[in-house]
């Protein structure tokens, strides 16, 4: 049994951007936030939306001061805005931190409360301010999610929200919005959508629906990740890792992410970590520590993304997908978690801290192989070996 919530209008391709005043229309709305960040303003999306919006007499204001890794107090001025104001839709443009706050924008905005009050394990149903997402990077997949993270700075915990609330009414999937995207954005996001694939593939939450739609994203994203790397104008590849990290935040959407998520939250929030980039981190040794409990599928998952033959006996497949793994992060030069900067004894000393978080959030329940508190501590320490 599946339960599957999506958008209700999914537009993709090139230049899709087009369609937003219609979209608009579409749902009745006549006067939209448009929720941003300071990239998007530089880069002359922002300007763009709005002239497209104006020449069709469509008032909108703008939020533009959403953050990396969004916090209660970075959105709280949007909230402020939403309240005071008339607005009848919030249109979120950029990578996954302006449609996360995007979303929280909109359900605080139009309830009111502190982001707290909204935390997993409460399902948020409410239909707040109707979303139209428009990502710019091929990585989270939240234009199709029914979640969003928000970290209460007061705890330094990432705050996992869920609920039908949070789903867009509609995404805008344009691959040419991804084309300026630098190296290092393209690798962790990149990465991040080839986790929420895999990892809706092996939950135990995972239903024929997802597997589907997990199975095509691996497809995509597997032959085409290092392309656009390192080829940042490759439209082709471009294309499908845009196609791929949406599929794969409809997988997980549907089926829940699982230990890497529930692991790389932590990391986030105590150390300021790019999301994408935690989960790198994580990645190989969370597969290979969960593998003995879900071989089958892991297999799966090496022949989908191409890193094994489909005639791969399971354990071969295996070997050849945790070598790959660790591959990708050297040739996309994902940093250790010393290169990247944190403290090893500031590490050591939260980690007990972190996963206990990590299980809080539910993520690790999905997880093929399901950790102890203890369990997340070694794989932590893991990660300084």
């Amino acid at each position: 049994m599946a339960s599957v919530v999506l958008p209700r209008v999914m537009e993709v391709g090139p230049g899709v951007l087009q369609k937003l005043p219609e979209l608009l229309a579409t749902f009745g709305c006549k006067k939209p936030l448009l929720v941003t960040d300071k990239m998007m303003v530089q880069l002359g999306y922002l300007d763009k939306v709005q002239t497209l919006l104006a020449a069709k007499g469509i008032d909108s204001d703008v939020f533009a001061d959403t953050v990396p890794e969004p916090t209660a107090a970075s959105i709280q001025a949007g909230v402020d805005k939403v309240r005071a104001g008339n607005f009848d839709a919030v249109v979120a443009l950029g990578g996954g931190s302006p449609i996360d706050s995007a979303k929280a924008i909109a359900i605080l905005g139009k309830f009111g409360g502190a982001i707290n009050d909204y935390r997993f394990p409460r399902q948020v149903n409410e239909a707040g301010l109707p979303i139209i997402a428009i990502p710019t990077t091929a990585g989270t997949g939240s234009e199709a999610t029914r979640f969003t993270i928000i970290t209460d700075e007061q705890t330094d915990e990432k705050l996992l929200c869920a609920g039908v609330g949070f789903m867009p009414v509609a995404a805008l999937i344009d691959y040419e919005l991804t084309l300026t995207v630098p190296p290092r954005t393209t690798a962790d996001t990149g990465i991040d959508a080839m986790t929420h694939a895999i990892e809706a593939y092996v939950s135990k939450k995972a239903s024929p629906y997802t597997d589907s739609q997990a199975l095509a994203a691996m497809g995509l994203i597997g032959p085409n990740l290092r392309r656009a790397y390192h080829q940042g104008d490759d439209k082709a590849a471009r294309e499908a890792m845009m196609l791929g990290a949406s599929l794969a935040g409809i997988a997980f959407s549907n089926a829940s992410v699982a230990l890497v998520h529930g692991m790389s939250r932590p990391i986030g929030a105590f150390f300021h970590v790019p999301h994408g980039l935690s989960n790198a981190m994580l990645l190989p040794a969370v597969t290979a520590w969960s593998i003995p409990a879900a071989a089958e599928r892991y297999a799966d998952c090496a022949r989908a993304l191409g890193f094994a033959h489909m005639d791969d006996p399971t354990e071969l497949a295996n070997q050849k997908l945790l070598a790959e793994l660790v591959a990708i992060n050297t040739e996309l030069k994902v940093p250790s978690p010393a290169d990247f900067g944190i403290d090893k004894d500031r590490f050591f000393a939260v980690r007990h801290t972190m996963a206990e978080q990590a299980l809080a959030s539910g993520s690790p329940g999905n997880n093929p192989r399901v950790p102890s508190a203890e369990d997340i501590v070694t794989l932590y320490e893991q990660l300084w070996a």
